[in-house]
């Protein structure tokens, strides 16, 4: 399994991006997906999760700013970041929980490999 992220770049201070992660391999199903960043300097925080059902969650700091969505046919999840502060600037990296591969009978966790988001004037 892999996980694809793109969209992150370098955008000023109130803009917006959005964050998209494609999963690829024999893949059943996918129970939750998510984004975590990490600043430097900082640990690893969870920014936002969403499970298969649309059921979502999100760190306080992003509430309001964040949207979280996906794509279960796709096997993709989004990250709509509005409103952006410098305070967001981080590595974004997505997750996959309780991936089920075809013919199997166990789940496993994936990440990707992370994208840069930078909040700049």
């Amino acid at each position: 399994v892999q996980l694809q992220a793109s969209g992150g770049g370098l955008v000023q201070p109130g803009g917006s991006l959005r964050l998209s992660c494609a999963a690829s391999g024999n893949i059943f199903s996918i129970n939750a997906m998510g984004w975590y960043r990490q600043a430097p300097g900082k640990h690893r925080e969870l920014a936002a999760a969403i499970t298969s059902s649309g059921s979502t969650s999100y760190a306080d700091s992003v509430k309001g700013r964040f949207t979280i969505s996906r794509d279960n046919a796709k096997n993709t999840v989004y990250l709509q970041m509005n409103t952006l502060k410098s305070e967001d600037t981080a590595v974004y990296y997505c997750t996959a929980d309780g991936v089920l591969l075809w013919g199997w009978s166990t789940t496993a966790d994936y990440w990707g490999q992370g994208t840069q988001v930078t909040v700049s004037s």
